[in-house]
């Protein structure tokens, strides 16, 4: 296997249009994190970018996008904010791992939204399982709506009339192209994740350029949609996702607090699943974890991993101890309510800083 490193900006007409063919052939590569729309924009604001193209036989085969740093320490593109990660490839592609990671120059490659079906990474490393919520459509939106249970429904819809006669009727925009709702958005959700002790990169300059790009692009593999739930005229409840043909990304939902108690957030969703239905998305990604909004809404569960593929090189094992010892330092963390709380004030005044 012959194998090209290369800027994402590099990828020539006839590398977008064979990776665009191999993710319409797996429903599993589908993710709009994993077009090449979106290895581009983060390769215009991270130096880091690479994408590795794979070849055989005289044909390509394979995209491999990921961040090259410091050891020879590797990680997807997007790392901190990409929700599905892994090669993209021809059906029924074997490799090996650790081939690749030479060829790229690499010493380890760590994940932790690793795609369903990337077992070289799996069988070739170490790694955890978990689940990533999703929203199925595939048989079209009555049939999602009867897999929920009945007690989300009747809640959602006594929700419904009451906001209604509050404040107006509710009415979804699938997408608005609007900035200054963007705006909006963003700031609801800094506030929700510094209230919540949670890294805020919405706060960073390059990240929201990478949003900016992404929005309302008119491609059919990644295209940023900002859904909107209104009551009345009012915005009530918002996301910022990745779209493609198969799957909705909903990445960043946030709320106007004076009507959190609607759960406006579970009404957006729910109206969003009708919308998405319509126009032949296969499912709503929540993304990996828990919450009561995702555990209410799922109906199935998609599994990602977590982990970490290496070759034998001295990089790779100072790779190996970083990640331990910061999974020590999350653990020691999360085990003493004090030590919590002040790093929940200390991650807030750095990103109030930035």
């Amino acid at each position: 296997m012959d194998v090209t490193v290369l800027r994402p900006d590099e990828l020539t007409p006839g590398d977008l249009t064979a990776w665009g063919a191999m993710q319409r052939a797996e429903l599993r590569l589908a993710s709009p994190f994993l077009a090449p729309e979106f290895a581009r924009a983060v390769g215009r604001r991270r130096a880091t970018a690479r994408v590795a193209r794979l070849r055989e036989g005289g044909g390509t085969v394979g995209f491999f996008p990921f961040e090259q740093h410091a050891l020879g320490s590797g990680k997807p593109i997007g790392w901190g904010f990409c929700d599905c990660q892994g090669l993209i490839h021809r059906p029924g592609l074997d490799w090996d791992p650790v081939e690749l990671l030479k060829a790229c120059g690499l010493a380890l490659w760590e994940y932790d939204h690793l795609a369903a079906g990337q077992t070289p990474f799996e069988t070739g490393g170490t790694h955890t399982r978990a689940a990533s919520p999703v929203m199925e459509l595939d048989g079209g939106h009555q049939a999602y709506l009867e897999r929920l249970r009945p007690k989300v429904l009747r809640t959602a819809r006594g929700h419904e009339r009451r906001l209604a006669r509050d404040a107006g009727p509710l009415r979804l925009d699938f997408h608005t192209p609007d900035p200054a709702l963007m705006d909006t958005l963003v700031r609801w959700k800094s506030a929700q994740l510094r209230s919540r002790g949670q890294r805020d990169p919405l706060s960073q300059g390059w990240f929201l350029a990478i949003l900016g790009e992404l929005f309302d692009l008119p491609s059919e593999s990644c295209s940023g949609t900002l859904t909107v739930l209104r009551a009345g005229e009012t915005p009530v409840a918002m996301l910022y996702g990745l779209r493609s043909r198969e799957v909705y990304a909903t990445w960043f939902p946030a709320y106007d607090t004076r009507f959190a108690k609607y759960s406006p957030g579970i009404l957006l969703h729910l109206k969003c699943a009708e919308a998405a239905a319509e126009r032949g998305i296969a499912h709503i990604d929540m993304g990996k974890g828990t919450s009561r909004y995702k555990d209410a809404l799922k109906t199935a569960d998609l599994t990602v991993s977590e982990g970490y593929v290496g070759r034998r090189t001295p990089g790779a094992v100072l790779g190996r101890l970083r990640r331990a010892s910061s999974r020590t330092a999350h653990t020691a963390i999360n085990a003493d309510p004090r030590v919590h709380r002040a790093v929940v004030r200390a991650v807030g005044a750095v990103d109030r800083l930035r």
